[in-house]
C-alpha cells in the first residue's frame, strides 16, 4: 500500500535578495517535510531565514526575493512555486491560514474586529456563515474578554495582545489544514499565551490539523511541536524529534540557543536616590459611547487609579495580562494621553503642561514602543530613524557626528554600521526592535519607558538587550519604568513590580519579595505560568 504523501515536502529551497547587482542567499537549501496532524517548530535567532521560509509556503515572499527562489515546495504533491494565481488563492486562506509576527500591520485601521474576521469567513465559505455568533465563539476560543463588547471595536482601541488573539482566530476560522504561526504568542502575556497554546493544540488533535511554528521562545517548542528544524544564517544546522534535540543537542548553535536566558538580578533600590519619575492616583477612563447621537454610556477604566514611583538608577517593572493598562500606564506618565491624577518629573508637575512645555523635557523621556514596525518609519533610512530625535530636539551635531552617534547606538544593541542605510522592511521583527532601542538610547535620557522591549527578539539577543539595559543604566544612572509579560526579564531587571489587573493594583512592592511569595492568587496564577512547564495545560491558567 502506497503511503500517502506529506502535507507540505519543501526540497532544496534557496532564497536571495537583491542587493544592487549582487544577491545575498538568505535561505540556502533548506529540505524538510510535514505530515498532517503534526507541529513542526523552526528555530533561530533573528534574521536565520525562519520567516522568510514560512512566507515562501504560502508564496509571500518580498519583493526582490519573489523573483529569486529555487527548488521545490509541494503541498499535497503540488509545486506551490508553479501554482497559477487562482489556485494559490483557493490554497490560502482556505487549506493554508498564516498569523504574523505583529498584528497591527496585518489588520486594517479603518474596519471593525467583526467586520475583518466575518471578512474572512464569508471570503471562503459565504456570507451566510459570517454570523455574528460564529464570530463571537471564534473570539471566545482565543480568550478575548466579553467579545460582545469587542466586535465593534478597531484595531488601534486593542492592546497588542488583543490584536494578536484576533489575528489567531480570524486565521482558525476556516479550520485550515494548516496553520503557520510566525511568533504567535509573541505579544501574549503568559496565562493567555497557555491558553492559546493548549487551544492550538487541541484544534490540532481534534482536527488533523498541522501547524508550522516560527519561534525564538524555546518554551513553546518544547510544549508543542513534535518536530524541531535548527536554522543558522538559513541553514539547517539541527533537525528531529523535539524530545530527542532539547535532551542531547549535537550543534554548537543548538546547544547556545538552549543555554540562554535572561541571568543575573538587579541591584537592590537605592531609597535615598531622588525620584526621576512619579505618578499618584492615576486615572485613564476612555468613554463608551452608543447610539444615534454616541452617548456616553460607561467607560473602559484602563488605569484606575495607580500610583508608582521610579527612582535614579532603579528599574520598576509593571507585568499583568493583555489589556490590563500596562502600556496605558507608561503613555500616561509620558503625558502622551491625557489622564487624571499627579504626574511629576524629577519633583516638577507635568500632568498639566501643554504639548509646548513638554516639548524641551522629551529628550529625557524616552519610549520603546511594544511593536517596532509600527513605530519606525518604512520611507526613513536606519540612519534617518536614529538621528531623527537628535535632529528634532535641536542638537549642534553636524551631519557626521550625528552619523557616529548613530553608528555608536546601534553597535550598543548588536548590530553594525552596515545597516545604517538600509529600511525597515528589511530587518526581522527582532532586528527592528533593536533599532526602536538605538532610537532611544542615541538621545541619551534619564527616564525611558520600555513597552515589551524584549517581546519580539530570540533568546539569546534578549539575554544580550537584558545586559545591555543593565549596563546601560549603570553607567548612565537611567531610570527605566520596564512593562513586560516575560516575567523571566521582569526577574532580572527590576528590583520593584507593580502587578496590574483590569486598570487596577493588586499586587506591588519588592521584586525579590514578591516572586518568592505573592500575595494575591493573581500573581499567582502569573508565576505558575510563567515559570512552571507543568502549568501550561493544567487549567492553573484559567480565567
Amino acid at each position: 500500500m502506497k503511503a500517502d504523501p506529506p502535507l507540505i515536502d519543501v526540497r532544496d529551497l534557496s532564497i536571495a535578495f537583491a542587493q544592487g547587482a549582487a544577491r545575498k542567499t538568505v535561505v540556502d537549501r533548506v529540505s524538510f517535510r510535514l505530515e498532517k496532524g503534526k507541529a513542526l517548530a523552526l528555530v533561530g535567532e533573528s534574521g536565520s531565514g525562519k520567516t522568510v521560509t514560512a512566507q515562501a509556503i504560502v508564496r509571500l515572499l518580498p519583493q526582490p526575493a519573489a523573483s529569486y527562489p529555487t527548488g521545490e515546495i509541494l503541498f499535497r504533491g503540488r509545486d506551490v512555486l508553479k501554482m497559477p494565481d487562482a489556485e494559490l488563492r483557493e490554497m490560502r486562506g482556505r487549506n493554508v491560514t498564516m498569523v504574523f509576527q505583529e498584528p497591527m500591520t496585518s489588520l486594517n485601521p479603518l474596519h471593525t474586529i467583526e467586520g475583518q474576521i466575518g471578512e474572512i469567513i464569508a471570503l471562503h465559505e459565504g456570507r451566510a456563515a459570517a454570523t455574528r455568533e460564529r464570530i463571537v465563539e471564534l473570539l471566545t476560543e482565543v480568550g478575548i474578554i466579553d467579545p460582545q463588547e469587542r466586535l465593534g471595536a478597531y484595531p488601534h482601541q486593542l492592546s497588542g495582545g488583543q490584536r494578536q488573539r484576533v489575528m489567531i482566530a480570524m486565521a482558525l476560522a476556516n479550520r485550515p489544514d494548516l496553520l503557520i504561526a510566525d511568533e504567535p504568542t509573541t505579544a501574549l502575556d503568559v496565562t493567555v499565551q497557555a491558553q492559546i497554546l493548549k487551544l492550538l493544540k487541541d484544534l490540532q488533535l481534534k482536527m488533523g490539523m498541522a501547524m508550522l511554528f516560527i519561534t525564538h521562545d524555546l518554551g513553546v517548542v518544547r510544549r508543542i511541536a513534535d518536530e524541531v528544524i535548527v536554522m543558522q544564517n538559513g541553514r539547517i544546522v539541527e533537525q528531529g524529534r523535539t524530545t530527542a534535540v532539547f535532551a542531547d543537542p549535537q550543534h554548537p548553535y543548538t546547544k547556545a540557543l538552549l543555554a540562554a536566558e535572561p541571568k543575573g538580578e538587579p541591584p537592590p533600590a537605592d531609597r535615598s536616590a531622588r525620584t526621576i519619575a512619579s505618578a499618584e492616583g492615576v486615572k485613564v477612563w476612555f468613554p463608551i459611547r452608543r447610539g444615534l447621537f454616541r452617548r456616553t454610556v460607561g467607560h473602559v477604566k484602563a488605569v484606575d487609579g495607580v500610583s508608582l514611583a521610579v527612582r535614579e538608577g532603579q528599574t520598576v517593572g509593571v507585568v499583568g495580562e493583555s489589556g490590563s493598562g500596562k502600556t496605558t500606564l507608561g503613555l500616561a506618565i509620558l503625558r502622551l494621553i491625557r489622564s487624571e491624577g499627579a504626574i511629576a518629573y524629577c519633583g516638577r508637575p507635568i500632568e498639566k503642561l501643554t504639548a509646548r512645555e513638554m516639548r524641551p523635557l522629551r529628550r529625557d523621556m524616552q519610549v520603546v514602543f511594544q511593536d517596532p514596525f509600527g513605530s519606525l518609519s518604512p520611507r526613513m533610512s536606519v540612519a534617518e530613524i536614529v538621528e531623527e530625535g537628535l535632529i528634532a530636539q535641536g542638537t549642534k551635531l553636524n551631519a557626521a557626528e550625528r552619523r557616529r552617534v548613530a553608528e555608536q547606538a546601534l553597535g550598543d544593541t548588536g548590530l553594525d554600521s552596515s545597516t545604517l542605510d538600509r529600511y525597515p522592511h528589511e530587518f526581522s521583527g527582532g532586528q527592528r526592535q533593536r533599532i526602536a532601542i538605538a532610537r532611544a538610547m542615541a538621545l541619551d535620557p534619564k527616564f525611558v519607558v520600555l513597552d515589551e522591549p524584549t517581546s519580539a527578539l530570540d533568546m539569546t539577543i534578549q539575554a544580550q538587550i537584558v545586559d545591555l539595559l543593565r549596563d546601560l543604566q549603570k553607567r548612565r544612572k537611567l531610570a527605566y519604568l520596564f512593562i513586560s509579560h516575560d516575567l523571566r526579564v521582569v526577574r532580572a531587571l527590576a528590583s520593584e513590580i507593580i502587578v496590574m489587573r483590569r486598570g487596577k493594583v493588586v499586587e506591588s512592592g519588592e521584586a525579590r519579595a514578591i516572586f518568592a511569595a505573592p500575595q494575591s492568587d493573581y500573581t499567582r496564577a502569573l508565576f505558575a505560568a510563567a515559570f512552571s512547564n507543568e502549568a501550561t495545560f493544567s487549567g492553573v491558567v484559567s480565567q
